[in-house]
């Protein structure tokens, strides 16, 4: 009876662990077919160190835990593995460890690099004659995978965002007649503008004006509704992404360094915007960047977030057992009111290194606000509370033994 190995990657979020448990409490269910879980510490780099956590050694109750806790309960890490051609050996490595701990399911949750991993490790264990099923799980705040739907952690995000330029404008508007008379908030998205386009789900008597990665800058038409939205209702509330891009392709933020996956390293749309406007229209501005704030807030999930998360690693264990493998499961959508969703399963090869961007459809003709269609495809997301059980006025959050295995192999640098 093989054992599995599970791992978190890239930036958490308020529900990966859901999905963590998910994966574990199946397990368990199934233990005539799978012997023990083993969590990889800070992600894949767990597995290529043989830091290795036995997830056998937590108990129940803290492993139901995770359904409600947020960010990554084993660590995760931006750990971006080479192709197979640049560097096989790491890739020898996670075969050397799965086979020393009697490892034949892998399931690796995160976004579209980890898709790619998991891509590579399958085609290499049969090449080297020790089969391992990976399995993909679906995480990202972005929402830009394809094949599913939406994303885990999306849906969480999404609900935050809306709720905090909703809150923030009533704030803004109270005091715009003597004082703050715009407020700009920085949301996280790269190269998509899912979770700007939340900002965009607000009472339509909210002036929003929203930025996209998709949507190229225009400083004059920006400027100009911005000046528009303040004469007619006393103020305006913008929600930029943090890859707002100028006509050129550079961001609005861009630092001019990267990061450990060859991203350009952005920092701070949000006071560009805000200065661009006090230099033009002379308002009095605040800004705010969401940032960890955004993907961390477990007190405000979106309950079909929660539920999503938790199904997706559940249905990973149960399309392992079927015998599955270079399988992600991924959400399909039956309808929008009443929200109805289900499991489906898509191909590694169609998930690895794939954007999935806003579709012209959901952004506005003027390019500053969303569509009905959007409007549609985004509400049941945040629709639903979730919220975790409270101890002195606290979440009340677990934090895992963490107990690790005996290592069995000699070291290996990352």
């Amino acid at each position: 009876m093989k054992n599995a190995f599970y791992a978190q990657s890239g930036g958490v979020t308020a529900v990966i662990n859901a999905s963590a448990c998910g994966v574990i409490e199946t397990a368990r269910k199934h233990s005539n077919k799978i012997g023990k879980v083993y969590a990889g510490e800070n992600g894949i780099i767990g597995a290529l160190t043989e830091n290795l956590i036995d997830t056998s050694l937590e108990s129940d109750s803290d492993i139901a835990a995770l359904n409600h806790t947020p960010s990554g309960g084993f660590g995760s890490c931006r750990y971006k593995m080479k192709s197979l051609e640049a560097n096989k050996a790491e890739y020898e490595r996670l075969i050397e460890v799965f086979k020393a701990h009697n490892i034949g399911y892998f399931f690796y949750n995160g976004g579209g690099d980890s898709a790619d991993t998991c891509l590579k490790v399958s085609q290499l264990s049969e090449s080297m004659g020790y089969p391992i099923q990976a399995i993909h799980i679906p995480k990202t705040v972005d929402n830009d995978l394809p094949v599913t739907d939406n994303c885990p952690g999306f849906g969480s995000v999404a609900k935050y965002i809306a709720v905090s330029t909703m809150e923030a404008s009533f704030d803004v508007a109270s005091m715009a007649s003597t004082s703050t008379k715009v407020f700009v908030l920085e949301v996280m998205g790269r190269h998509a503008g899912w979770i700007a386009a939340a900002g965009g789900l607000v009472d339509s008597s909210i002036p929003v004006v929203i930025l996209f990665p998709e949507v190229s800058f225009d400083e004059k038409a920006f400027l100009d509704k911005v000046d528009n939205n303040v004469k007619e209702f006393g103020y305006c509330t913008i929600v930029v992404s943090e890859g707002t891009k100028w006509p050129d392709g550079r961001f609005l933020a861009e630092q001019g360094t990267r990061d450990d996956f060859g991203h350009a390293q952005l920092g701070g749309a949000a006071p560009v915007v805000a200065n661009l406007i006090k230099n033009a229209l002379g308002y009095k501005f605040h800004w705010a960047v969401a940032d960890y704030l955004q993907r961390s807030a477990r007190h405000l999930a979106s309950n079909s977030d929660v539920e999503q998360a938790y199904a997706l690693g559940q249905a990973a264990v149960e399309m392992a057992l079927e015998g599955k493998n270079s399988v992600m499961p991924a959400i399909v959508r039956i309808s929008n009111n009443p929200y109805k969703w289900e499991i489906g399963c898509g191909e590694l090869k169609d998930v690895a290194n794939v954007e999935k961007m806003m579709p012209q459809n959901y952004i506005s003709e003027d390019g500053f606000s969303i569509t009905n269609s959007c409007r549609e495809y985004l509400l049941p997301l945040i629709e639903g509370e979730n919220y975790p059980p409270y101890n002195c006025g606290l979440p009340d959050y677990v934090v895992l033994k963490k107990l690790k295995l005996d290592k069995k192999l000699p070291p290996f640098e990352v």
